[in-house]
Order: structure tokens, then C-alpha cells, then sequence
């Protein structure tokens, strides 16, 4: 019943994951390209190709063939996805040393609309850099789920991809 297909959380340090929540290492300890991945995974339009193939599970056959932007650190649409993310990841300070790592503060992100506007923002960043034309993004919130109200979340995403389109 959940609404979306990849779930994706970054999870604090010391912390157990039961074996049917398949996780990544990020063992280059990269922290940008991490908060990248996690803007990426989190997007609806890589979880609306994920609903393709994914019947029940998300494993890793159908994980590891999944299309994720390229990385290119310091281009701006990419550098505002890695903030963007990261806002949205360091709720608290268990995540502390990994937001300062980042460039971000801590807890930054309480209010409901902030959140809203900033999950949009990602869907947006995430469309640009997989080429997404106006259409195109239409078309997958469209058809993302049967019967979901999307038009406003939808209104909010292109208003972000206008703000960026063109931005290189």
C-alpha cells in the first residue's frame, strides 16, 4: 500500500537495518555524490521508471539497472540537488557531522511548506538532469499512480524546472 516504490533514507551511524532493507556503501566517503544519490533515488521520476519493473520488491537485479543522472560536482543544477537533499536528510543531529561535511546546517527544514517546495525542487533537478522535456514530466506524474492528486505538486515541480531550465 505504500505510495512509492524506492524508499530511500539516509540512515545515522550505528544504527541496524533488518536484511530486508538492501542498503549502499558509500565506501569513497564522498558526501556530495551521496547526497546527489539520495536526491536522485528519491525523486518520482526514478521511482516512476522503478514501477516498470518492480512487481514487490525492489532488488538488487532490478536496483542496479537503474538509470541515475551523471555526477558532474560543480554544475549548478547538480550542486543545488546535493543542498537541496541534504537539507532534507539532516533532520537532526545524529546526522551533524555528515551535513557540516556537506555544507549544511542541521534541522533546518521543520516547516511542512518548506518541505513541500524542496521535494518539488528535487523532482525538478532530478527531471532537468535526466533531460525531461515539459511533456515528459507531465506524463509521469500523470500516469505515477492511479487516481493520485498530483496537479499541485505537479504546478510546484514545473514552476522549479522553469527556474533552472537552461541553467548549465
Amino acid at each position: 500500500t505504500n505510495t512509492r516504490t524506492v524508499v530511500t533514507a539516509l540512515v545515522p551511524p550505528r544504527h541496524v537495518l533488518i536484511n530486508s532493507a538492501p542498503f549502499l556503501v558509500n565506501r569513497a566517503a564522498d558526501v556530495y555524490a551521496e547526497a546527489f544519490l539520495l536526491g536522485v533515488l528519491s525523486s518520482i521520476p526514478l521511482d516512476w521508471y522503478s514501477r516498470r519493473y518492480v512487481e514487490l520488491h525492489l532488488n538488487f537485479h532490478i536496483f542496479n539497472d537503474l538509470p541515475v543522472p551523471a555526477f558532474h560536482k560543480g554544475t549548478p543544477v547538480v550542486d543545488r540537488l546535493v543542498l537541496v537533499a541534504a537539507r532534507l536528510a539532516a533532520k537532526d543531529r545524529r546526522y551533524q557531522n555528515w551535513a557540516s561535511q556537506v555544507g549544511v546546517e542541521v534541522g533546518t527544514v521543520t516547516d511542512q511548506g518548506v518541505k513541500t517546495e524542496l521535494i518539488a525542487e528535487i523532482d525538478a533537478l532530478v527531471s532537468l538532469l535526466y533531460g525531461l522535456s515539459v511533456e515528459q514530466v507531465e506524463h509521469v506524474f500523470a500516469t505515477f499512480q492511479r487516481g493520485w492528486n498530483y496537479h499541485e505538486r505537479l504546478d510546484a515541480v514545473l514552476a522549479h524546472y522553469e527556474n533552472w531550465k537552461g541553467v548549465s
